[in-house]
């Protein structure tokens, strides 16, 4: 194996233990026809089930963060080329809101560890 490989290994487990860090662990009730269609999905594509899970939740969320509808409110926050941009009343906002939050917090948290 030439050195480059080496690096192109090492590089890679470098950055597969960057992922594994960034999971954390959690239980989920589901139903149980949807547990088999996740075991079936982690046979056909030889995946671990967990694996298919965290995947999927993953691509729901980002899914769903691109479904929220905007809301304009009363507030103009900046003008551009098209006119005015009110601020964002919706869910969005509060999701936003609530996710900065649960963040700081998590930081805050780990610092007090």
């Amino acid at each position: 194996m030439s050195l480059s490989n080496f690096a192109e290994l090492l590089q890679a487990w470098e950055q597969r233990a960057r992922e594994e860090r960034a999971k954390v662990r959690f239980e989920v009730a589901c139903y149980r026809s949807d547990e088999l269609k996740l075991r079936a999905l982690a046979e056909v594509f030889h995946l671990p089930f967990e694996e298919v899970v965290a995947s999927l939740l993953h691509h729901a969320l980002l899914a769903v963060e691109e479904k929220m509808p905007y809301v304009p409110g009363e507030k103009v926050i900046r003008v551009e080329d098209s006119g005015e941009v009110y601020e964002d009343v919706g869910p969005m906002a509060r999701y936003l809101e609530v996710l900065r939050r649960l963040k700081r917090e998590r930081r805050e948290g780990v610092e007090a560890d």
